[in-house]
């Protein structure tokens, strides 16, 4: 875990919403495209960019992203990684599971790379990520 210096918020308490929505939305996008060069270097630069811990938080938080109904789930990993409430947190779990469903549609309507849905699915990854720096950063 990192510690932040006085008066600056730590590594994984300030990141950029933008910037961490749009890896996962190249990630999300190369996977169903079956790009998986694109899949592995956004996946790896999320992990990096957004979360910065270590393999075995990665999978921990995995399993509590898989074990549970969606938004809930998100809600157990935001409150584990980032030690907050779940009450903090579960706004942004409800974009991204928001923006899981959106994906969902384009994959089952035939993962057409000029679909609306893609948009909407970028802009529930941004409120996402902007309500859980809003949440983490104290």
């Amino acid at each position: 875990m990192e510690f932040a210096q006085v008066g600056r918020p730590s590594r994984l308490r300030s990141f950029d919403p933008n910037r961490i929505a749009e890896l996962e939305y190249r990630a999300w996008v190369g996977y169903y495209l079956r790009r998986w060069p694109q899949v592995l270097v956004a996946s790896v630069g999320l992990v990096r960019e957004g979360f910065g811990m270590d393999w075995v938080r990665t999978l921990h938080g995995a399993w509590l992203v898989l074990r549970d109904e969606l938004a809930e789930s998100v809600t157990s990993l935001y409150s584990f990684l980032y030690r907050e409430p779940p009450d903090a947190v579960r706004p942004a779990a409800v974009h991204r599971a928001r923006a899981m469903d959106l994906s969902d549609q384009w994959v089952a309507e035939g993962r057409d790379p000029q679909s609306p849905l893609l948009p909407l699915e970028h802009a529930a990854l941004v409120r996402s990520y902007a309500a859980l720096l809003a949440a983490v950063h104290h």
